[in-house]
């Protein structure tokens, strides 16, 4: 592959609501990276293989050969996307793609496990499928490498956000808010080990299980349910005082914190709170949402950092498409300085950044580059991500 390449960045996130795809157009000269968005692209998974996906999921027990046809199912379901972002975009021809793949489980901090003490983790989706369909070298599985490295394997994306959005005078916080919410703190001209990163929690994950289980619905789309109902605060003060929001990075989460188990819990602590209706609860799980990144702001951002260090904060993600959501963040980060926007005034679209994260990542993979950032996940140094898979002869020639 060329220098400059065209490559395609494939995420599937912890929400299991579909497939993201960004074509990009990247080149690395002289010591500076020049990143194109060409297109993107969204496609919901079919219901039944999302309630697949989400069954799956930390099941206590599931079998192989289920666990096997999804690996494969996915590979094909990534390629069929990235044909159909291809052909609707006008694009004829890829030299690579990046996979992420769809996370099963997810456990970045060490655990005993038969005598030995390990981290784990595990993101399906055959990439030699994606290779074979389309007839590129596909890169996929980035978290192992950096875990091996003694990090967490998540978050990976402030190494897109460190190399397209810092900049010389103005801190820049970054925030996507999908199934799970992180951030990406970068002073101005910073250097890469003071970029400040984490998972500050639940992003969309709880909002979405209350509105499947109270509503029958997938999301709260724009926000509407929520803007109908009241919130509770005490539920949401309870809640904070968790462990998890009291551990400083790195640290990453998923569904194991804040999946169906979790939800169990919020709703039962919101129905004991008060006489309530169902909009209550999906009103308290949005507010929970922004309380959470705000908290996370004042504890392990703000906290120890000169006055006005920051001044941008920046939002993607499905969750900034939820209005009520930013609204309830607008309405609490002027006292800490900051003002909420999203990735589009940058030119990134909020839907896009993740998936356009993972075709850097793969263009940084194929040039036998590093893509992490250590002091986002605590890895002891940094670390070329990934395994490639390549096409069959024959249909890498066409």
């Amino acid at each position: 592959m060329s220098k400059l390449g065209m490559v395609a960045g494939v995420m599937s996130g912890t929400s299991a609501d579909g497939i993201d795809v960004a074509l990009a157009r990247i080149a690395f000269s002289r010591g500076d990276l020049r990143f194109r968005l060409l297109a993107h692209r969204g496609f919901p998974y079919p219901k039944d293989i999302r309630r697949k996906i989400l069954r799956l999921m930390n099941a206590s027990s599931a079998s192989v050969p289920e666990l096997s046809r999804l690996n494969f199912l996915l590979g094909e379901l990534y390629a069929e996307a990235i044909r159909r972002a291809m052909r609707a975009s006008g694009i004829r021809r890829i030299d690579l793609a990046g996979c992420h793949g769809q996370t099963l489980y997810h456990q970045g901090e060490t655990a005993n496990f038969l005598g030995r003490k390990l981290s784990a983790t595990w993101q399906t989706g055959e990439a030699a499928i994606v290779a074979a369909r389309l007839g590129i070298p596909v890169v996929s599985d980035f978290r192992p490498a950096d875990m091996a490295a003694g990090g967490q394997g998540a978050p990976l994306v402030p190494f897109f956000d460190y190399a397209l959005f810092r900049h010389r005078s103005r801190g820049r916080i970054l925030q996507n808010i999908g199934g799970i919410g992180n951030l990406t703190a970068i002073p101005a001209l910073a250097a890469p080990n003071e970029v400040v990163a984490f998972d500050t929690g639940p992003g969309n994950m709880v909002i979405d299980a209350c509105c499947q289980r109270l509503f029958q619905r997938p999301m709260d789309r724009n926000g509407e349910i929520a803007r109908r109902g009241r919130v509770l605060q005490a539920v949401i003060n309870k809640l904070l005082r968790d462990a998890f929001f009291r551990q400083k990075p790195p640290r990453t989460a998923g569904r194991e914190e804040f999946g169906g188990r979790f939800t169990d819990r919020f709703i039962t602590q919101c129905r004991r709170a008060a006489v309530i209706k169902p909009e209550d609860i999906v009103a308290t799980a949005t507010a929970f949402t922004a309380a959470t990144i705000v908290d996370a702001l004042r504890r392990f951002v703000l906290k120890r950092t000169p006055k006005n260090k920051y001044q941008d904060f920046i939002v993607s993600g499905g969750g900034a498409r939820n209005r009520t959501l930013m609204r309830y963040l607008r309405e609490s980060l002027p006292p800490l300085g900051l003002r909420a926007q999203t990735s589009d005034t940058l030119g990134m679209p909020v839907a896009a950044k993740e998936a356009a994260a993972f075709a850097l990542l793969a263009y940084q993979t194929w040039h036998q580059r590093a893509g992490n950032l250590p002091a986002a996940t605590g890895a002891s140094q940094p670390a070329i991500l990934g395994k490639i898979s390549f096409p069959p002869l024959e249909a890498a020639r066409r």
